[in-house]
């Protein structure tokens, strides 16, 4: 068997490795693979494994070879299951090795925002507090979490370890969820998604991006928020029509924003994000802690190999 790796880099990123994938075939790593180097690369091989390559029904018809294809993250939408099908390749994920990483990265944000701790990192960096008369600097005001109410938008895996972080903080947690009222802990209330944004202080979002939810944080429903709500992205860019949430930062429709991700990654000059008032960016990081990354490649093995064996696990495209 001969796997090839497409764009490893960002697996590994040089302080991790593939070597217990080497123990079971011949592998072939590349930190980066482009579109048209992709058929060059993978043709003869027997298994790709890809994180945002795209294998589209084109290529895939152009690689008879192909058995599997491990997708190295937890959404698969950069592979055309439809075609794969056709050619009875199997498909993996990698389901929830980030969870725990990804709730931290939201609850970083709300800290940064909540507490200034960047602003007040910079502020000394200027010499503020060296000048400052009183032995603490103070000039903008801050605020405590126990007691806010936190909404989150999408109470899977990532929606509820965030939920749990914001009742260990003491606040009144609220979710929108498929889930229904009784199957929900006893301290997460089901709140439809107007009155979750209308009344909640934060909100927070957990949900896949699809055509039900693709930018249903929009205009109108920013001028519903409270003009002090934070809203927080750790979900997928598209969930947010970023112009709006710029427009509203810098009218002070809402107070804050703080996002992991965007709609194009990575982000053209002129997102107006990059440059909205109290709008906090990390670059596609919350998944990426060493342990996660540790996590996914643990699974991508033994997905492998249980592939291998005739008992394919996390398959996403069982007919």
């Amino acid at each position: 068997m001969r796997i090839i790796i497409l764009d490893g880099y960002t697996v590994t990123q040089s302080d991790l490795d593939w070597s217990e994938l080497e123990k079971l075939a011949d592998v072939e790593v590349y930190d980066r693979t482009t579109p048209d180097e992709i058929v060059k690369r993978c043709k003869g091989a027997e298994m790709v494994l890809t994180n945002k390559v795209v294998l589209d029904a084109a290529t895939l018809n152009l690689l008879p070879r192909l058995m599997y294809i491990g997708v190295l993250a937890t959404g698969y939408n950069v592979v055309d299951l439809e075609a794969a099908n056709k050619q009875s390749i199997t498909v993996t994920n990698i389901p929830s090795y980030s969870t725990d990483s990804v709730a931290q990265m939201a609850f970083s944000h709300i800290l940064n925002i909540v507490n200034r701790t960047d602003y007040y990192a910079q502020e000394n960096r200027c010499g503020r507090w060296y000048n400052s008369p009183d032995f603490c600097y103070v000039n903008h005001p801050y605020q405590e979490l126990a007691g806010k109410r936190i909404g989150i938008v999408g109470l899977g895996n990532t929606g509820m370890a965030t939920a749990k972080i914001a009742l260990a903080f003491g606040m009144s947690v609220y979710a929108y969820t498929s889930k229904d009222a009784d199957e929900l802990p006893s301290d997460i209330k089901k709140m439809e998604m107007d009155d979750l944004f209308a009344t909640c202080d934060i909100v927070s979002l957990h949900c896949p991006l699809n055509e039900e939810t693709r930018e249903l944080v929009n205009a109108q429903r920013l001028e519903t928020m409270k003009p002090n709500a934070i809203l927080i992205n750790t979900g997928r860019g598209g969930l947010v029509n970023e112009k709006d949430v710029a427009d509203a930062l810098n009218s002070d429709v809402i107070a804050a924003y703080g996002a992991d991700v965007l709609s194009q990654e990575p982000p053209t000059d002129d997102n107006p994000l990059l440059k909205a008032k109290n709008c906090y960016l990390t670059p596609h990081i919350a998944w990426a802690t060493r342990e996660a990354r540790q996590r996914l490649i643990d699974t991508c093995v033994a997905n492998v190999k249980a592939f291998i064996d005739g008992e394919p696990i996390n398959q996403v495209n069982k007919e």
